[in-house]
């Protein structure tokens, strides 16, 4: 029997993805309207991964073995992408005029992108089956 990835923690999971894909979107939405020229590359990241994090949310609201799954992967290109762009930006700061989302590890904020998705994968395995 399968417990339901929407449901008791997976609400909280729900929020705080639905919030990062609001003040995501919205940042590199100012950013791309007002200064795409100085960081377009920066600025491009933050949108995806602004478009991660809300398919994320609408996967996990949804839920069910679609909805699972899309959260899945979801929550594995979000991890591989604040490893990725947390290490390049570290290594080649200055291909990084500007902070993303995943920047530095996400240390604009409070690394909550790099904790982010291993909850994520933790709760889509915890809840993918409980013992009979």
């Amino acid at each position: 029997m399968r417990e339901r990835v929407n449901s008791g923690p997976g609400r909280v999971l729900i929020v705080v993805y639905g919030i990062f894909a609001l003040s995501a979107g919205a940042r590199a939405a100012v950013q791309i309207g007002t200064k795409f020229g100085e960081a377009p590359g920066a600025y491009l990241l933050s949108a995806f991964a602004a478009a991660i994090y809300l398919v994320a949310t609408i996967a996990l609201v949804r839920g069910g073995p679609g909805g699972r799954r899309l959260a899945l992967i979801c929550c594995s290109i979000e991890l591989a992408g604040v490893l990725a762009v947390g290490t390049a930006s570290l290594v080649a700061s200055s291909a990084f005029p500007d902070d993303t989302v995943w920047s530095g590890f996400g240390k604009g904020y409070g690394f909550v992108p790099l904790i982010l998705p291993i909850v994520g994968l933790y709760w889509l395995r915890r809840t993918a089956r409980v013992p009979a």
